[in-house]
């Protein structure tokens, strides 16, 4: 017949199922808050990781050594037992096989009342401990009956029985002709392991029997206990006292270090005085002097370097000023001679041409030079009023349209229909714009240059991508540089200064925008202008990306090119 049907489990209830989910949420953030911390401070803390480390290896090192201990002890106290119990029982089966000897009885009844007084007469208190005995017939005796020899049955002390004995134990025994020992996890609730010592002796009558002595280990076992948690004390005290150690020396080792830390912040934050604090004479102080006597000599260099560069930006600055005025008549005189190259002979109205180049070229270098020093200076100031960014983006590419023209480039527009208003000054957006797009026509090779404009809620960016020479890794690091070229070798043909992208750096960095660079070779280059949409107003993202869209591995925009509240350079 079949069993009864069982009942499918009930399910758990709706309220419980969700006070469970609940409760897991609940824990997990405070549990991986605090597991966040805690790796952060053992990445931010050498004291925590030399003090962790050292508890860890003193653990590991006091757990080995006292395992190997404790063995050690038990070993001992178990062989020390064993010799003692085998030499009792020696001692005891002797005695036993000498009253058996001396015994003159003829009946079984007078046998089995004689095993029965040697069982209690060995039994009770040994040489150092109670011992019990177990008398039991021979394993694989033949049957006797009919022999005439009597049959004795097993005989035991108190609490034991012939089930105490291992068969194995028994089966040694009986093959062998000494003492034989194990040891036994006896049952019935006595706990501790014994020692059973086992031989055979001779009954009048009765032939061979095994006779067993059972040596009980609580003493050993409560000594093993005693050490044993003696040793758990001990190791903890010793664990902590490791750690403890440890604290006390990495912090008389870090705390130099975090105040050379916070002195050498210091000192990068413009604070040049700064030094740090010399106790005694030991390594520690050493390095605290050799860092002061450091921090000092930078102080100096620093100085004499911040003289060097007021002394020079003078020197630029009085030079370019001074120089306004010759340049001036000098223009003139060209201008005079230009206008008059008609009536000169063609190799002298071609110097007149090139003269007035010359002349207009070392006007806008003059200009630009003045600019830096400005900037260097920190004499530039910041004239913001609200204007359409897409209007100084159509009229700087009305004004090198003539330029795009010679070179054969098509400067193409893109934008949004709506305004595009930013607080800027507007003639530093549309010279920096112009640095831009003329040095989009200057390298784009005769190819189409696209110029974007893009905004949201917070910013307004101008993309400028050309698909000309392009710029490698190594290069995009130097765009901003004064006076750098790509190359070299390459003549320019605009007339160009070497300035207008480091001022076109220094006017962005006015914005409090960014300034960002991508190129790869023969690819061309993409730069992009961002500003706030409010001036001061900190800038978080751009609207429009420096990387175009398509290239799946670009090279790294220019880290200078931010200001420095922008962020971190895009991989």
């Amino acid at each position: 017949m079949s069993g009864p049907a069982r009942s499918a489990p009930r399910p758990a209830p709706r309220g419980r199922r969700r006070g469970a989910v609940v409760l897991r949420r609940a824990l997990r953030w405070p549990l991986r808050t605090a597991g966040r911390g805690a790796l952060g401070r053992w990445r931010a803390s050498l004291q925590t990781r030399v003090v962790v480390l050292t508890t860890l290896l003193g653990l590991a090192v006091v757990v080995g050594v006292g395992s190997f201990l404790l063995d050690g002890i038990a070993d001992g106290l178990v062989a020390e037992r064993q010799q003692v119990a085998l030499a009792d029982a020696a001692r005891g089966a002797q005695t036993a096989q000498q009253q058996f000897d001396a015994a003159t009885t003829t009946t079984s009844a007078e046998v089995e009342q004689l095993a029965g007084d040697v069982v209690s007469s060995l039994e009770g208190a040994g040489p150092d401990r109670a011992r019990g005995v177990v008398l039991l017939r021979a394993t694989g005796a033949p049957d006797t009956a009919g022999s005439g020899q009597v049959v004795v049955r097993d005989v035991a002390s108190e609490g034991l029985d012939a089930a105490d004995v291992p068969p194995a134990l028994r089966q040694a025994v009986v093959d062998s002709d000494v003492q034989q020992l194990q040891i036994v996890d006896l049952s019935r609730g006595r706990g501790a392991p014994s020692l059973v010592v086992g031989s055979t002796v001779a009954l009048p009558r009765a032939g061979e029997y095994e006779l067993y002595f059972v040596y009980s280990l609580a003493s050993e076992e409560q000594t093993l206990s005693l050490v044993r948690t003696t040793f758990v004390g001990g190791a903890v005290a010793l664990v902590l006292l490791v750690g403890a150690v440890a604290w006390v020396v990495t912090r008389l080792v870090v705390q130099p270090v975090r105040e050379a830390a916070g002195t050498a912040e210091r000192l990068t934050g413009g604070h040049l005085d700064e030094r740090m604090r010399v106790r005694g004479s030991d390594d520690l102080a050493r390095l605290a002097r050799a860092f002061n006597e450091m921090a000092a000599g930078m102080q100096q260099h620093i100085e004499q370097l911040e003289e060097l560069s007021r002394v020079q930006r003078r020197f630029v600055s009085d030079v370019s000023h001074e120089l306004r005025t010759p340049l001036t008549t000098i223009r003139m005189a060209g201008e005079v001679l230009h206008d008059a190259r008609e009536g000169f002979d063609p190799v002298s109205a071609r110097s007149a041409e090139l003269l007035l180049t010359q002349l207009e070229r070392f006007d806008t270098l003059l200009s630009d030079l003045l600019e830096i020093s400005r900037f260097d200076a920190g004499a530039a100031a910041l004239e913001p009023d609200p204007q359409d960014v897409r209007v100084l983006v159509h009229r700087v590419v009305e004004l090198t349209a003539a330029l795009a023209e010679r070179r054969g480039s098509e400067v193409r527009v893109l934008q949004p229909s709506g305004p595009c208003t930013a607080e800027v000054d507007s003639r530093r957006i549309e010279r920096v714009l112009r640095n831009l797009v003329g040095n989009a026509i200057e390298h784009g090779e005769a190819r189409p240059i696209e110029v974007t404009v893009a905004c949201d809620e917070s910013a307004v960016a101008v993309g400028v991508r050309d698909h000309g020479v392009g710029l490698g890794p190594a290069q995009l690091p130097r765009v901003f540089d004064r006076f750098w070229r790509a190359d070299p070798a390459r003549a320019r043909t605009t007339g160009g200064s070497g300035l207008g992208l480091a001022i076109a750096l220094e006017d962005t960095r006015l914005h409090g925008g960014w300034l960002e660079v991508w190129g790869r070779p023969g690819q061309g280059c993409h730069f992009v202008l961002t500003v706030p949409r409010v001036a001061g107003r900190a800038l978080r993202s751009s609207p429009l990306p420096v990387v175009p869209l398509g290239w799946r591995e670009p090279v790294a925009a220019l880290p200078a090119g931010r200001s420095p509240a922008g962020p971190a350079a895009q991989p």
